[in-house]
Parts: structure tokens; C-alpha cells; sequence
């Protein structure tokens, strides 16, 4: 799949979509052209977010679940960092505390850590990292 390809499936999705899920979306394509350009490398999500009941979200609090966590790791060391966090955020979306909290957390123990808010914002933060 082209850029070009990519970018016009997620903005043919978003005219289509619930506002509330374009973050989501954004992260689907982020992690796709990833996987097309970089597929030697380990990128995954981390499983936060979303809308539990009581008893499933105190089981995965039980687990290690932590409020704050970026949606996205890279695990790959490069300049000096241990591997990369990624928060997606969508538009002009802003951090919650807990997630400012791990970031600074993040970046005192030599992980680089990014706020994406567009695919081209992503593609260039791991363009940059990677190369």
C-alpha cells in the first residue's frame, strides 16, 4: 500500500467515522505504513485505553494496567534511548496529567518519547528515529 493509498482510506474512514474514534483510526494507519515500511522492527500497542466494566478494569489494574501509559512502543534502541513511546493524540488533542507524568518518567530513563497527531507527524517522528 502506497502513502498515498494509506492517507485516502484514513481520510475516506474519517468522513465516514464517529469523532470520537478518530484517534483510533489515526493509530491504524500509523501502525500500518509502519509495518509496510519497517517490518524487521517491533512496533505494538499497549492496551489502556477503551471502556471496561468495574470488574475487568480492576482485574487489569490487578495486571499492571497504568493510567498515563502511550499508546505505542518501539522497541528498538537508537541515539542514545532505549526504544521510543508514542501518544497518539488526534487533532489538537492535549495529554492528560497522568500521561505528562509518563512521559517525564519515560524520558528520565532514556526512552524517547512522541506526541503524534497526524500521519505525517508519525511517519516523519519515526523516519527520523529509524534513520
Amino acid at each position: 500500500m502506497t502513502y498515498e493509498e494509506l492517507k485516502e482510506q484514513h481520510n475516506s474512514q474519517s468522513k465516514r467515522s464517529n469523532p470520537k474514534h478518530e484517534e483510533s483510526k489515526l493509530q491504524r494507519s500509523c501502525v500500518t505504513w509502519f509495518r509496510l515500511q519497517y517490518p524487521e522492527y517491533v512496533l505494538f500497542a499497549v492496551p489502556n485505553g477503551g471502556y471496561r466494566n468495574v470488574k475487568e478494569a480492576a482485574i487489569m489494574k490487578a495486571e499492571g494496567v497504568l493510567a498515563g501509559v502511550a499508546d505505542l512502543f518501539l522497541m528498538l534502541p537508537r541515539k542514545g534511548y532505549s526504544g521510543m513511546f508514542i501518544e497518539m493524540k488526534y487533532g489538537l488533542g492535549k495529554q492528560s496529567n497522568e500521561q505528562i507524568k509518563f512521559q517525564t518518567n519515560s524520558e528520565e530513563q532514556g526512552y524517547k518519547y512522541v506526541v503524534a497527531n497526524s500521519l505525517e507527524g508519525f511517519m516523519s517522528e519515526m523516519n527520523s528515529y529509524i534513520r
